[in-house]
């Protein structure tokens, strides 16, 4: 390779690096991720095209592969169609791209993950983008097909998947003419691209794609799409005559139908030829064949009699027959949703080794640019010290395993013991019970020494009582008798009476001086906002002369203060009743409101 291709290729790596990081970005929204894959991929393409080495394009694709690149469009192309509304041109577009990454790519150590995971499943969501699309938009559809067609012809494995497909085959049950041509040039283009396409099938898949043919001359009435299913037969008769010729034959009638329906359509050569075909094969068959055939028939005839014996045998038999088709349904259900689950996980494992592999990408491509900024005399010391912290994480991983398994071991061994252990409590503590029982069964009984014991005696009782006064005054109780408890709590009651009689004489000064304040602030109030002199009237005179508004607004307070103590529950009054009574009432204390306010309603008393 020429040193200026080299520099081309290496330059077309950095452009597929440097998309990919732009893919990384998780702010993109689909619409911008569309643009910048349809931008990218069609530059880097065709940067590797106008290249002289065909080898360049080739190694491109597989960068392409290999960094993810494809990846993401295949992410975006298996989304829900609703979510792709409004952008399918730009997804159209896409497929074309990504189908022609496809065709002549080398994956090299991840072929076997190309050809079994990526390439299935980008050819299951083009054509359930292409059925999504079969009845809205008729040039994408084309498009999507077009890329169908491109992905078949480089990979003819994927016929198969195509044919069994059902969104294909809900594309081939559509009404529209055209769309039904479509598929079946679909297998023309796909057949006279390459001349061993049709010898890399196996029976199974070429037998679908007769069946399909064969289908469409049967159903559609149209002269076009006949036609176009004749030359597809003819076509593949021609490529592999021997091995077409007898799957012909299991179609019956299909001469009779070719010479009765399609006789003078404009194609006469072609229906003859593929008459002749079918015709000459039968007349060449040999004896041996048709003793076969005989055989074979007989074979039909006979089980067809048995399995009418069989039917009516079991008619009565339904719930059974019932139960085994149940169980045969549910289980091919059963493997079907099994082989769905593991074509899923394959999937996931497939995505997941591709996000680890970003992932590690991404880690690699941050520590080489700290280790870019980072002085040269650092790096090394740097190195050392992540292989330092390796190395520690991995002796603590094997020591955490070694204790946690000699844990496992050793608490084995520890529930062993402890269950022996418990095992000869349980036997030492019942032999133990059944000793006791035997020597208090042989042992004679023994009579209670406090009930009629001999030798005491009433000269013996007088000296026990003696020793135990002795005992007494030598040894007092340290408690309290309950005189000095009686006294003790007097004393306690007396100090609590003294203590809330102080309070209450505090508080009874408190409220003096905050009445007091009271009317000197009201009485400022009332010279702050009185009219000048010149403007007094005799009645504004006797407002000021008057202390009939203080006094109503004491006597309102108080009337107030007794609602609210009236109100109260009674456990709350227990340690102001006596005081109550006692003091606020007192007529040492309403003489002294007397004299402060000159005559007042307190309490209930009239005082004047």
């Amino acid at each position: 390779m020429k040193p200026q291709e080299e520099e081309k290729e290496v330059k077309e790596e950095a452009m597929v690096f440097e998309l990919k990081r732009q893919l990384q970005d998780e702010d993109l929204d689909l619409e911008q991720r569309l643009r910048l894959l349809n931008t990218g991929l069609n530059k880097i393409l065709n940067m590797a095209a106008v290249q002289t080495d065909s080898g360049v394009l080739t190694h491109v694709k597989a960068q392409l592969f290999l960094s993810g690149v494809l990846s993401h469009c295949l992410l975006i192309l298996s989304r829900e169609p609703r979510k792709l509304r409004g952008n399918w041109s730009a997804i159209a577009t896409l497929a074309q791209l990504t189908s022609s990454c496809c065709v002549g790519v080398e994956p090299g150590r991840r072929s076997d993950t190309f050809h079994r995971l990526f390439l299935p499943s980008l050819m299951d969501s083009l054509l359930s983008l292409a059925n999504e699309l079969l009845r809205q938009e008729e040039s994408v559809f084309r498009r999507l097909m077009d890329s169908v067609v491109r992905l078949l012809r480089a990979h003819p494995g994927l016929t198969a998947q195509v044919l069994s497909s059902a969104h294909y085959e809900q594309i081939q049950m559509c009404d529209d003419v055209s769309v039904s041509l479509l598929c079946v040039q679909l297998w023309i283009q796909t057949c006279s691209a390459r001349r061993d396409f049709v010898s890399g099938l196996s029976d199974d898949t070429l037998m679908l794609l007769l069946n399909e043919a064969v289908a469409q001359l049967a159903v559609s009435p149209d002269a076009s799409v006949g036609g176009a299913s004749i030359r597809l037969i003819l076509l593949l008769a021609n490529q592999q005559e021997q091995r077409v010729r007898p799957l012909l034959l299991s179609f019956r009638g299909l001469d009779s139908l070719l010479d009765k329906d399609w006789r003078g359509r404009g194609f006469d050569e072609d229906v003859d030829q593929l008459i002749t075909l079918i015709q000459s094969d039968r007349g060449g068959r040999s004896q041996s064949q048709e003793e076969s055939e005989r055989v074979r028939a007989a074979c039909v005839i006979q089980a067809a009699w048995r399995s009418f014996q069989i039917r009516r045998r079991v008619k009565s038999l339904n719930r059974a027959v019932s139960a085994l088709q149940r169980r045969y349904r549910a289980r091919r259900r059963q493997q079907q949703q099994q082989r769905e689950a593991q074509r899923w996980e394959e999937e996931l494992k497939y995505q997941v080794c591709v996000r680890r592999q970003q992932a590690r990408r991404r880690f690699h491509q941050k520590q080489r640019q700290l280790l870019q900024l980072l002085p040269a005399e650092q790096v090394q010391p740097y190195l050392q010290e992540c292989e330092r912290r390796a190395a520690v994480v991995i002796q603590s991983s094997w020591r955490g395993f070694r204790e946690r398994r000699l844990y496992n071991t050793h608490r084995h061994t520890l529930t062993h013991s402890h269950t022996r252990t418990r095992a000869a409590r349980t036997l030492q503590r019942a032999v133990r019970n059944f000793l006791q029982k035997r020597r208090a069964a042989k042992a004679p009984p023994i009579p209670p020494f406090w009930i009629g014991q001999r030798g005491l005696t009433d000269s013996r009782r007088v000296e026990l009582k003696r020793q135990v006064e002795e005992h007494i005054s030598l040894h007092p109780s340290s408690r309290a008798s309950s005189q000095e408890c009686t006294r003790l709590h007097e004393e306690v009651q007396l100090l609590i009476l003294t203590e809330l009689q102080r309070g209450e004489q505090q508080r009874r000064e408190e409220q003096r001086m905050e009445a007091l304040l009271a009317h000197t602030h009201t009485q400022l109030e009332l010279l702050r906002d009185a009219p000048p002199l010149g403007v007094v009237t005799a009645t504004d005179a006797e407002s000021f002369l008057s202390p009939s508004g203080p006094v109503a607004a004491r006597a309102c307070d108080s009337h107030n203060a007794m609602l609210q103590a009236s109100r109260l529950p009674w456990w709350r009054t227990l340690g102001d009743a006596t005081n109550a009574s006692v003091d606020r009432f007192s007529p040492s204390h309403l003489q002294e409101l007397e004299a402060e306010l000159g005559g007042l309603f307190v309490g209930g008393q009239q005082t004047l």
